[in-house]
């Protein structure tokens, strides 16, 4: 009984917990990734079956179907709207460098009340999502500068009288 009890609780203080629990995790998002793919093709078919024995032609059901297929996975040709694409450069930017301020600010507060020099390491933690914030706020600009190459003005650059209604 308490023996095999401290052969459990020592599994979980192991050192190698965390490394193989995340293998595990990965391993079962993938298995259920493929089986929600071929359940959602095993769907397609039987819907397909479905209107053939209606009497569809195949070109009817292409046709129906088409919209539908073509925003599976990005296999069809979709524009991409460069404003939407500054939008989330700006957004993933702002968020990352909050990220980064916060974790830095918590981890110099917590060295604070604690004493404890160490803690210092959550500060520099949150060096890592700031200056990946700072790339997308870069990216932001590049984007910015090449739709500006091509004549089209970002209307949050613009004072608020010039902006386009």
């Amino acid at each position: 009984g308490q023996e095999k009890e401290e052969i459990i609780m020592g599994a979980f203080s192991s050192p190698f917990i965390v490394p193989v629990a995340g293998v595990v995790w990965l391993t079962i998002m993938g298995i259920s990734s493929m089986v929600g793919k071929a359940h959602s093709q095993r769907l397609k078919a039987d819907q397909r079956m479905a209107m053939l024995q209606r009497g569809m032609s195949a070109e009817q059901i292409a046709q129906i179907l088409q919209p539908e297929e073509s925003g599976e996975c990005g296999q069809g040709a979709r524009t991409k709207d460069p404003l939407r694409s500054l939008a989330n450069a700006r957004r993933a930017g702002v968020v990352l460098v909050s990220i980064g301020i916060g974790l830095g600010l918590f981890g110099w507060l917590l060295s604070a009340i604690l004493q404890v020099r160490e803690v210092l390491a959550v500060s520099a933690t949150g060096l890592i999502p700031l200056a990946i914030g700072v790339g997308f706020f870069v990216d932001y600009s590049l984007q910015k500068r090449e739709l500006a190459r091509f004549g089209l003005e970002v209307a949050a650059d613009l004072p608020p009288q010039d902006r386009p209604r």
